[in-house]
């Protein structure tokens, strides 16, 4: 297949590049800022807003889009997130309307809000931030836009990303710093929420497995479905790393807004991926 990618020299985007072309996809992986992409790609620097009107004949008609490309997506109440909204329906619509048959979009976690148990495609969302409200906003008019036409639609919702994490400005890129400056002690809650965490790797490649099928739609969980305490995760990380920080249990309170136990229903994720040829 022959697949765009959007935002590719993102976080998450430049591994769901590499699987892409590691699964022998043509890949076109545009962005602002194209730095860390595999070569192997086509690499473009594109505004895709600005050039929307023509992107789908000069990026070589693609079979499939993949629109990662999201401003702040590490600020979640930056008011860019409701500033552009309007720019990435515009974007995806002017794609579709051009001739694009699939298109697969970057979700969150974030849209359904607070929540306690697990996610399924079908739970009501109650977003609580403006890249929740903005991801959310999106998910809804696609999808009524979509049933006016025949091309697919396929919202991945991501939950908690781990790994390349000099990168990924969380808890695990404040400890690598921290270690850095020699702190001996991290200020830490409690520790005992439990998340759906995923590698950025694995989650690369479960994007990348529902690019490359049309059978599944609509929002799939891209997770791995297993809660896992969050000292447990924190506490393995600084471990296989060998850091000698240590972790302050208790300094920070739980937030309110950090649910107990929270994680994905990874059911139609593994179908995708026994059905891919995948069934780990």
């Amino acid at each position: 297949m022959k697949i765009l990618v959007t935002g590719a020299g993102g976080y998450i985007g430049r591994h769901v590049v590499k699987n892409l072309l590691d699964l022998n996809n043509e890949v076109v992986a545009i962005d602002f800022k194209v730095s860390g992409i595999d070569d192997r790609a086509d690499i473009r620097v594109v505004d895709i807003f600005k050039d929307k009107n023509s992107l789908f004949e000069d990026m070589g008609r693609p079979d499939a889009m993949i629109h990662m490309a999201w401003k702040d997506g590490f600020k979640h109440n930056s008011t860019a997130h409701i500033d552009y909204l309007s720019s990435h329906y515009d974007f995806v619509m002017s794609m579709v309307n051009q001739g694009l048959k699939q298109v697969i979009i970057m979700g969150s976690m974030h849209e359904v809000g607070y929540f306690e148990g697990e996610i399924n495609e079908d739970t009501p969302t109650n977003p609580r931030s403006l890249y929740g409200v903005s991801k959310d906003s999106l998910r809804r008019a696609l999808t009524l836009s979509f049933e006016q036409n025949d091309a697919i639609l396929q919202w991945v919702r991501a939950y908690y990303i781990l790994g390349d994490d000099i990168n990924n400005a969380s808890i695990f890129t404040k400890l690598i710093e921290a270690e850095k400056d020699g702190k001996e002690k991290f200020p830490f809650t409690t520790g005992l929420n439990k998340y759906d965490f995923i590698d950025v790797d694995d989650l690369g490649y479960q994007i990348s497995r529902v690019a490359t099928q049309s059978k599944i739609d609509g929002v799939i969980n891209c997770c791995s479905g297993k809660p896992q305490m969050l000292k447990d995760i924190v506490e393995g990380f600084i471990a296989k790393n060998d850091f000698k920080i240590k972790l302050e249990y208790g300094v920070f309170p739980d937030r309110s807004y950090d649910s107990p136990l929270v994680y994905g229903n990874a059911d139609k994720i593994n179908k995708i991926l026994k059905e891919t040829g995948n069934d780990n």
